[in-house]
């Protein structure tokens, strides 16, 4: 990637881009530039056909502490609400992204780190991480639409009425996170998932999260006509007699 980012830093290796949350000395806390790198950034991604899988991550102890509240102390109200929808329009970023996105978390994600977070497609969290969503605690909103949907309502609402901090296992059994693995071990437990999805077909990863994504937010027939359509699309995109013929006699017969 060419551009050159103060809040954050992105590669790309092996069909693998890897985005940081560059501000270790502040936590890696969102502020309003990194709200409008994490946009040009992500938006980029999505066109590159060398990306086949995201992983963000944070610099430092910690993936992402919140947001910067020293940067709001002098924030008129105008100012706040600039700020949360340019946070807005950071995390419908990551959802955008026709990639899968992971979030490689560790240390501790809190509020808007959550956000971030849940906005991939799936969470890997190292032992010992906590989480917590203090906005009500604040005196704000937020985190009012992503945590239902991962968690359900009733433990939403207690997480964000509380605020009350949890640890990666509890993340794991309610839902927020798909596995937890010992720290030192968690960037290469990454690295392989990560791996793996890259030497899929992009075409039909791709429209397999679109089929997902788009079929949770309408009715049952209109996910399946959803699905009908990326089916139509992946035949006409891909090699798929190749990818069944390589399957083998033994191995194909739950084809679908």
């Amino acid at each position: 990637m060419s551009a050159v980012y103060e809040t954050i830093t992105l590669d790309i290796a092996t069909h693998v881009a890897t985005l940081t949350l560059n501000r270790p000395d502040s936590r890696n806390a969102l502020s309003l530039r990194m709200c409008h790198e994490l946009v040009s950034a992500l938006s980029a991604l999505a066109a590159d056909e060398r990306a086949r899988v995201v992983v963000i991550r944070g610099a430092g102890p910690v993936f992402c502490a919140g947001a910067d509240l020293k940067e709001r102390k002098t924030m008129s109200d105008q100012d706040m609400t600039a700020r949360r929808v340019a946070g807005f329009a950071a995390y419908a970023a990551i959802e955008r992204l026709s990639q899968p996105a992971i979030a490689m978390v560790h240390g501790a994600a809190f509020g808007s780190g959550c956000e971030i977070a849940a906005a991939c497609d799936f969470i890997l969290a190292a032992e010992g991480t906590q989480f917590c969503y203090p906005e009500v605690g604040w005196g704000t909103i937020g985190a009012t639409q992503r945590l239902p949907r991962a968690v359900g309502p009733r433990m939403a609402k207690e997480l964000l009425y509380t605020g009350r901090r949890f640890d990666a296992h509890e993340a794991r059994e309610i839902g927020l996170v798909n596995h937890v693995y010992a720290a030192a071990g968690l960037p290469a437990r990454v690295g392989d998932m990560a791996a793996r999805i890259a030497q899929a077909t992009p075409l039909t990863v791709r429209l397999t999260k679109r089929s997902v994504d788009q079929g949770l937010a309408t009715t049952r027939e209109g996910a399946m006509a959803v699905e009908l359509l990326a089916i139509e699309e992946n035949l006409r995109g891909t090699d798929w007699k190749g990818a069944l013929a390589g399957f083998g006699s033994a191995g194909a017969a739950d084809a679908g």
